[in-house]
């Protein structure tokens, strides 16, 4: 895998946070197009109940909690969800802050290949830290750079796409650079239909 994504954007905090999310990936340098991540940020628009400025004829399904995009040559294809409920604390005590982008994935790309899982939590993680994904009583240990997170190998992303299909909600907590905890929870609604909408779009 490859260390930083531009895979979409959206915020906590309204129509404001998305904007800034905007601007966010124009800075982002990976090897997810940045077509698909203005698609991927339209989708979680909608699942966030905000309407984008125009919808794209991109987007392969939607269900529930979960959208389906494809784009590109040669095609990538993801499932993409923004979180329903956001808590953040320090020192025990819940704070206000300021977060970007808030979006859970999995890609495929052309040819069959195996979902890949990532997370941005639209802050800078504490260097060095790990986020914690949650599902059910299965826990992953995601390793972290910049704003994103992954997995460790292609084999755990396997075992969490298996977990986020058999299971109800996902829990991702991580620690910023400013020592704030966050914890972000992600209805699993629709995922099993959305994940294999997107595998399916690119399996040729």
């Amino acid at each position: 895998m490859t260390s930083a994504t531009a895979k979409g954007a959206l915020g906590t905090g309204g129509n404001e946070a998305v904007n800034e999310g905007l601007v966010n990936m124009t800075a982002a340098t990976m090897h997810i197009p940045r077509a698909m991540a203005a698609l991927a940020l339209a989708g979680a628009m909608m699942a966030a109940g905000i309407a984008p400025a125009q919808d794209t004829t991109n987007r392969v399904a939607t269900e529930t909690d979960w959208s389906a995009f494809a784009e590109g040559s040669p095609q990538e294809c993801w499932a993409v969800s923004a979180p329903k409920e956001t808590v953040n604390t320090r020192d025990g005590q819940v704070v206000a802050v300021n977060r970007g982008d808030i979006l859970l994935f999995v890609t495929y790309r052309q040819g069959n290949s195996p979902g890949e899982v990532s997370f941005t939590g639209g802050y800078p993680f504490a260097e060095g830290s790990n986020a914690e994904l949650v599902i059910g009583d299965d826990s992953f240990s995601l390793f972290t750079e910049g704003e994103w997170a992954w997995s460790a190998n292609a084999e755990e992303d396997a075992r969490i796409i298996a977990a986020m299909r058999a299971g109800v909600d996902a829990v991702i907590t991580a620690r910023s650079t400013r020592g704030t905890t966050t914890r972000d929870t992600f209805s699993l609604l629709g995922f099993t239909a959305m994940s294999q909408a997107a595998a399916d779009a690119c399996a040729g």
